[in-house]
């Protein structure tokens, strides 16, 4: 717990060191990189948590509606 609880101090320590001179400045560029880190995450979580599983599943239920009906009709290169 005392190697985690370093780690995290460590990092903190160096993203202030980072960010501090930039906001004091007025830059852009914290901005920029929260905005990223923001898109970042609500990608991942979006398809994680909303899209991955529904769409895979989505897609296994057409396959198997398409096998099933190539059984009943026939498979034919034409419409």
């Amino acid at each position: 717990m005392a190697t985690i609880q370093s780690m995290f101090n460590n990092t903190q320590d160096r993203l202030l060191a980072y960010y501090r001179p930039l906001f004091k400045v007025g830059s852009a560029k914290p901005l920029w990189h929260l905005m990223i880190a923001t898109s970042i995450i609500m990608y991942t979580q979006n398809y994680v948590f909303n899209k991955g599983t529904h769409i895979q599943a989505a897609r296994q239920e057409k396959k198997i509606a398409l096998e099933e009906y190539y059984e009943k009709h026939g498979k034919s290169g034409h419409h």
